[in-house]
């Protein structure tokens, strides 16, 4: 990331994951919530692009942004109508749902903030001891697969999101 035009593209490209993340989660349409969660997916291989992962970014194009929506819209279609609404949610539900996601947010930050990554030391002191670390750096231990890098564990969730949604095609098929 050392040009302008990175910068701006990177800000721009995490302005459209957030806005189509919340899209996501507060749209009524299922099938809609869909297509937002592909735009977040590919806004993600975008920067996997940025740093220099054409595999990475080629994988999350073919494999999340088109196996798995495939699979999404299929077991939607399975599953409901595509014009179904979803219900609105009353008072209490959303009271619970709010709660939970700020709890989620602030255990996420102390996570990234905390978790061992460069050489067994946390992101907040690599980056309070004053070196420069670069975009690279960060992205390349995020998807290594050596001692404190988090590949494996990326990988077996996508594993696991596989199957429950082929749990989720076999309950509905015998409804």
């Amino acid at each position: 990331m050392d040009s302008v035009a990175n910068i701006i593209l990177y800000f721009v490209v995490a302005i459209c994951i957030v806005v189509f993340s919340v899209m996501t989660v507060i749209s009524r349409k299922i099938l809609r919530a869909a297509t937002y969660l592909l735009f977040v997916l590919l806004g993600s291989a975008v920067f996997y692009f940025q740093l220099g992962y054409e595999f990475l970014g080629a994988v999350q194009i073919a494999v999340y942004a088109g196996g798995i929506m495939v699979l999404f819209v299929f077991s939607i279609l399975l599953t409901r109508r595509p014009d179904d609404k979803a219900p609105l949610l009353d008072s209490h539900r959303r009271a619970i749902g709010i709660s939970v996601s700020v709890i989620g947010a602030v255990l996420l930050i102390l996570a990234v903030a905390t978790m061992p990554l460069i050489d067994g030391k946390s992101l907040t002191t690599v980056l309070s001891e004053g070196p420069d670390v670069t975009m690279a750096q960060i992205g390349y231990l995020f998807t290594g697969s050596g001692k404190f890098q988090y590949l494996l564990p990326f990988e077996a969730i996508s594993v696991l999101l596989l199957a429950c949604i082929i749990g989720g095609v076999t309950v509905a098929r015998k409804r």
